[in-house]
């Protein structure tokens, strides 16, 4: 199947058709069910070796156990990592880095949407702290292992329409708690990372993308309430149709972001249904907005993230 008939509907399977990922190893982070279990078990029934990170790791063995008896790939593995903990990120790190020389696919798939408001261990807003920091301080820490020619891939969302990051109040500490507009921040954030982490990296041919993997229903939307089913049906009124996808749709385009020939030497860019979306500002139903791929911005959320974490990098 070639790239160009790629859409909303296509699977991990046709992504990976005729790709081998054997000899590589891939980190999938949130991996114990959804997204990123398909994810993991994609990558692996395409030879990657795999580790999938886990909060709860009783959750996580039958996961595994599951990828090994599908793919016929026993070389899956799994490591506890809490993203809302710094302790836990940079102990993961430490045993990551031990024990592999070379890392060639990280995806950022783990994450908190629209929860009630509440902070890290480290005492930032929960879903900017875990979805964006404890993505940005795993990602930095191991990035010393990434191999010429290895991809990392942000999972973002069309959520970040909502909001931009709000530099001056990032953690609602003088405005109202909105979760919706904590999870757009954060989405954006995501999506700023890969921005200037491909800039960082792109001299040693490693690339970074961010992407919106579609409206899936998986264990993410377990703070939703009803208004906010409610909420989405409206935007649908509005032009902005929610059309959901399969696990293996939602999957398709993070496992495209990390093997397709199509991106070869690209990055910081921002992909939806397996393709490179354009830069909207005004289009509801797609698209990136230009705050989320804006270099300066992306420069400034990078020190602010550094700050936060308490360690700068400089490979």
């Amino acid at each position: 199947m070639h790239a160009m008939t790629f859409g909303h509907d296509t699977t991990t399977a046709e992504v990976l058709d005729g790709i081998d990922l054997t000899g590589k190893l891939a980190l999938v982070t949130g991996a114990s069910g959804g997204l990123g279990l398909e994810t993991a078990r994609a990558l692996a029934a395409a030879g990657a070796r795999v580790v999938i990170t886990a909060r709860d790791m009783a959750k996580a063995d039958p996961a595994i156990a599951g990828i090994r008896s599908s793919t016929g790939n026993d070389d899956v593995s799994v490591e506890a990592l809490e993203l809302a903990s710094f302790d836990s990120i940079r102990a993961f790190a430490d045993r990551f880095n031990a024990t592999h020389d070379s890392v060639d696919i990280v995806v950022n798939n783990a994450g908190v949407m629209a929860c009630p408001f509440g902070t890290t261990v480290d005492g930032f807003e929960n879903q900017f702290g875990t979805n964006h920091l404890g993505h940005f301080l795993m990602t930095c820490l191991i990035a010393p292992t990434l191999t010429t020619g290895a991809r990392v891939v942000a999972l973002s969302s069309r959520g970040h329409h909502m909001s931009p990051v709000v530099f001056d109040d990032i953690n609602f500490e003088r405005r109202e708690y909105d979760k919706w507009m904590s999870y757009g921040q954060s989405k954006t954030a995501n999506i700023l990372f890969a921005v200037e982490l491909d800039r960082r990296l792109s001299g040693r041919d490693i690339h970074a993308f961010a992407v919106h993997p579609g409206v899936i229903i998986t264990d993410l939307g377990r703070h939703m309430q009803p208004e906010d089913f409610e909420m989405f049906q409206s935007r649908a009124d509005s032009g902005a149709p929610m059309t959901f996808k399969t696990v293996e749709s939602g999957a398709a385009t993070s496992v495209f972001a990390a093997t397709s020939p199509s991106l070869q030497g690209r990055g910081a860019v921002y992909l939806e249904d397996c393709h490179v979306a354009d830069v909207e500002d005004d289009n509801p139903a797609g698209g990136v907005r230009s705050y989320a791929v804006d270099p300066a911005l992306a420069a400034q959320l990078w020190t602010v993230s550094e700050q936060m974490v308490g360690q700068t990098f400089d490979w």
